[in-house]
This record gives C-alpha cells, sequence and structure tokens, in this order.
C-alpha cells in the first residue's frame, strides 16, 4: 500500500467518513458512482471492486460483463454538500478487466494514453476551461426553460441570484481542492461562466466532472436547476467550453518564443495547424449532440469555421495575449468545445491532433483577421476557410472515415460513439418539431 492510500485510509478514520463514492464515467461523459464501505477500501485498493460492465453505456458486452473498479487515492475530497457527521468522500475510479489491464472502454485511460504518448515526446500537458452553464427556475413554463434572471454578459446585480450562486458553488469548490481563476455573468439570461485554474489535463478533466456535479448540487440547494446544454434556448447564447492548451518541457513552455509573431514558437504553430487539419474529424467528439450543432452554427461568438486568429473571437482557434511579457502563460485557445462533451475524450482528440502537428511538421495557414462570421461563404472560399460539420450527421460520417480519431480513442471506444450518434441522430430525424407544425400545419 503506498503512501496516498494510507493516507485515505487515516483520514476515513479520523473524519468519520461512513461513506466512500467511487465516481468513473462512461464513454458519453456521463458520471457514475457506486459507494463503499470504509472497511472494503483496503481491498479495493489492492484488487478493485467487481461490477456489472454491460449496464454502462460503451463498457462492455453481456458475455463479457465483468469489470472492476480500483479507486485512485490521488483523487481523494471529502464532498462538502453531503454534511459533515458522518461524512461522505469521493474518489475517481479507473476501470479495469479481471486480469489487472485497463478496460479499453474507460474513458480516463483513453487520456492516460494520449499523455503518456505526449510524455514520450518530453511534453506535458495542461489546459484551462472557460465553462459557461444556465441556471433555471426549478419548474419549465410551457414546456420551456425559464432563466433565473434577465442580466447580461459582466452585469453586476446587487442581491442577484447569480452572485449567491457562484460564491456557493465557487466555496465549495475550493473547499475540494479545485482552484477557480474567474467567474461571472455570461451573455444570456441566467447565463453564468465559472473558469477553473490551469492543471494538468487529466487532473482537470475530473475537476470539469467534479465541477459539473457540484453547480449541479448548489443550484438545487437553492431551488434551482443548472444545464450545460449547448443552446438550450433560441435566440440566447450557447454554453461553451473554451479551453486553453499549453505544453511544457519540464519548467519551459513549449509554445513560447521571445520575438516571434504573437511570442508563439514553431511548436505551438505545429500544434495549432494539427488542430485545424483534423477539427473536422473530431468534431463528434468535442461536439457530440444534435443540439451542439445549434451551438456552433448560431452565432454569438461560436466558432463555426476552420481557422485561426489573435484576437478573434470568430475563430475556432485563438492566440490569447493577455501577459505578452509572461512566456509561461503563451498559450492556444481552442473555442469549438461545447460544456456537454466528455472532457476525458475531447482532451484526447485535442491533444492527438496537435501532436500529429508537431510531428508532421504541418504548416500554420494565415490567420484569419476579420470577422468570419461577416464573410460572405466566396469570401471564406478564397481564403481556404473551411466550416466545421453543419451537423451531428455531417459528423459523424467525418469521424468515421478518420484513422486518426480511431487511432487516439481506440476501436472500442471509436466504434460505440459512432453506433450511439448515429442512433441519437436517427431518433432526432424522426421528429417533427414545433417548428414545423407552425410553418406548414396550415399552409401545405
Amino acid at each position: 500500500m503506498n503512501r496516498q492510500q494510507e493516507f485515505v485510509l487515516r483520514t476515513i478514520e479520523e473524519r468519520d467518513i461512513r461513506f466512500v463514492r467511487l465516481w468513473f464515467t462512461d464513454v458519453l461523459g456521463t458520471l457514475k458512482s457506486v459507494a463503499v464501505a470504509p472497511a472494503e477500501l483496503e481491498g479495493a485498493f489492492s484488487e478493485g471492486i467487481g461490477f456489472d460492465g454491460s449496464s454502462i453505456d460503451g463498457f462492455a458486452r453481456v458475455y463479457e460483463a465483468d469489470m472492476l473498479l480500483r479507486p485512485d487515492a490521488s483523487t481523494f475530497q471529502v464532498l462538502p454538500w453531503r454534511g459533515k457527521n458522518p461524512g461522505t468522500a469521493r474518489m475517481f475510479a479507473d476501470i479495469l478487466l479481471p486480469n489487472g489491464s485497463p478496460s479499453l472502454a474507460d474513458p480516463r485511460d483513453v487520456l492516460r494514453r494520449a499523455l503518456t504518448k505526449a510524455g514520450d515526446l518530453g511534453f506535458t500537458f495542461y489546459t484551462h476551461p472557460e465553462i459557461e452553464f444556465y441556471l433555471f427556475e426549478k419548474e419549465l413554463r410551457r414546456g420551456r426553460p425559464v432563466p433565473v434572471d434577465s442580466a447580461g454578459f459582466f452585469d453586476h446585480v446587487p442581491h442577484g441570484t447569480a452572485h449567491d450562486f457562484r460564491r456557493a458553488a465557487i466555496t465549495m469548490l475550493e473547499n475540494m481542492g479545485i482552484s477557480v481563476e474567474f467567474s461571472h455573468h455570461e451573455g444570456g439570461p441566467g447565463q453564468n461562466e465559472i473558469d477553473l485554474r490551469y492543471a494538468d489535463a487529466l487532473s482537470m478533466a475530473d475537476n470539469i466532472q467534479t465541477f459539473k456535479a457540484v453547480v449541479k448540487e448548489v443550484a438545487l440547494e437553492q431551488g434551482y436547476f443548472a444545464s450545460f446544454m449547448p443552446k438550450p434556448m433560441a435566440g440566447e447564447p450557447g454554453s461553451g467550453m473554451h479551453t486553453h492548451l499549453s505544453l511544457f518541457e519540464g519548467d519551459t513552455n513549449a509554445f513560447h518564443e521571445p520575438g516571434a509573431p504573437y511570442q508563439l514558437s514553431g511548436t505551438g504553430r505545429h500544434f495549432i495547424a494539427g488542430l485545424l487539419r483534423y477539427a473536422p474529424e473530431f468534431t463528434a467528439i468535442t461536439n457530440q449532440y444534435v443540439n451542439s450543432y445549434k451551438r456552433l452554427w448560431g452565432g454569438a461568438e461560436a466558432p463555426a469555421h476552420i481557422c485561426w486568429g489573435h484576437n478573434n473571437r470568430s475563430a475556432m482557434v485563438r492566440v490569447p495575449m493577455y501577459k505578452p511579457s509572461k512566456g509561461q502563460s503563451t498559450r492556444v485557445e481552442v473555442r469549438s468545445l461545447d460544456a456537454a462533451a466528455n472532457p476525458y475524450l475531447a482532451y484526447s482528440v485535442l491533444l492527438g491532433a496537435g501532436l500529429k502537428g508537431i510531428e508532421d511538421e504541418l504548416d500554420l495557414p494565415p490567420e484569419a483577421e476579420d470577422d468570419v462570421w461577416n464573410l460572405t461563404e466566396r469570401e471564406r472560399r478564397a481564403m481556404g476557410i473551411e466550416p466545421l460539420p453543419a451537423s451531428l450527421d455531417e459528423a459523424i460520417r467525418t469521424m468515421e472515415e478518420s484513422d486518426f480519431v480511431a487511432e487516439v480513442l481506440g476501436e472500442h471506444v471509436f466504434d460505440f460513439v459512432l453506433r450511439n450518434k448515429r442512433a441519437e441522430w436517427a431518433a432526432y430525424r424522426d421528429q417533427v418539431t414545433e417548428f414545423e407544425i407552425k410553418q406548414d400545419l396550415r399552409r401545405l
């Protein structure tokens, strides 16, 4: 037993923790949980705890259902919303096969494999997400969500619901060791943003899953509900998860080169070129729902075209320069991700695309200086700016031809995502929408 595991067992005894929840994530990014008694933890650390993997989306077929959960002691945290005595804690768990090898269906291990490849090249991968979400009244009105306020971007509303909510959520996150950099009201009514302080990608993916659980818990405590749906209301901004990415070689930022344009190194330029080259192929991962494409193609600074720029918020990839004199802060921002993405898989494909750009020394195309949304289609074509997939169907068709995405995800996850998303598109296509009824029922 290692020191972290010993620390967990000692803390559980000292703090009267009676329930320990093992958290893991299915292929679609849904958080799963199983509670174990503290007395079972020592065995769980050494051997894992058995469960039926065939009951979890994408994990296993019925005839190969036996799987194991092994808790990661480094992720131990007490859950502040469950009360103090007796307490409840959680740890993320890795999914193993009965022989002790990692399950090919575990999204956490997909990301770990991608990080191992980066490590073999001498890189550590850091991410810093800006996570947007909506707060709604608990009850729908005429089948529609009702925002908790009518405020807008950066609005300060005295005694506002969003202020109280963000303060409570951030306090809870920090009590769990998750650092928050910024928070504010976003552009839509009831829309908020909380930015997490940068961390290595695996820790950050765990933090994002915890963040979503905390936001939903605090919302329920205050009598509201929170949604990370990419586009919950027509005519209002969608909820994205703009993510800042950087590669470090030891303590050195591999993206930084003093005196270069935007202080961006050749490594950074190749990384962006890889993101742009493979964007159509990985969009079904970073934007995995039918609703995701209503955000991407809904304007309001959502990026629908494959291009990059410095201070261009209509571009898919941006090179921010908030602190040009500070080399450690050089990074790239990917703006296409939505808040409903599975962070483990999303970060895997972004890292994989960037590394391909570095390995193949891909050339970075000229930057887009104009508002891409205001250009005509002919102007965009003349500039070589291609569109992202316009629907889940198009994204699926592009991904299924991608050897790159299949390699990053592994065939098991790759095949499951495609099957699941084809079924979602078929179910969506079968619907008769309110728009069609209003538009055509009496006219035709």
